[in-house]
């Protein structure tokens, strides 16, 4: 999508401080970060929330998790950390393409982290 600021860091249009890329998946710092440790997860193809979901989205959402968890891992978040996705309007989302937020850190987290 052209005015998509995530497909546009997907695509290097916008910089982003990367973390991994492949052919599936982008992992990159938030600009605003919560904890310590705080990185998304997004795929390159344009999917707008998890409620759009289909089976075809099957590998490269296995790809986001298997991303964010060697992720966390390769940035000190071996004794745990939180994965969200914000969905929709409810579920406060506010970048209409779907991202994974991975927080943490050293210390245990907040019982409510604000993402």
């Amino acid at each position: 999508m052209s005015d998509c600021i995530f497909c546009k860091i997907a695509a290097g249009e916008i910089p982003a401080k990367k973390i991994y890329e492949d052919d599936l998946v982008v992992a990159f710092h938030d600009i605003r970060p919560v904890t310590p440790v705080h990185f998304l997860v997004i795929p390159k193809l344009h999917i707008p929330s998890m409620a759009e979901l289909q089976p075809e989205h099957a590998e490269v959402m296995g790809r986001a998790m298997t991303v964010a968890a060697q992720v966390a891992r390769e940035t000190g978040c071996a004794n745990g950390y939180r994965t969200i996705i914000n969905t929709g309007k409810v579920g406060r989302q506010e970048v209409y393409h779907l991202h994974v937020h991975v927080v943490g850190g050293p210390e245990v987290l907040p019982a409510m982290v604000k993402y």
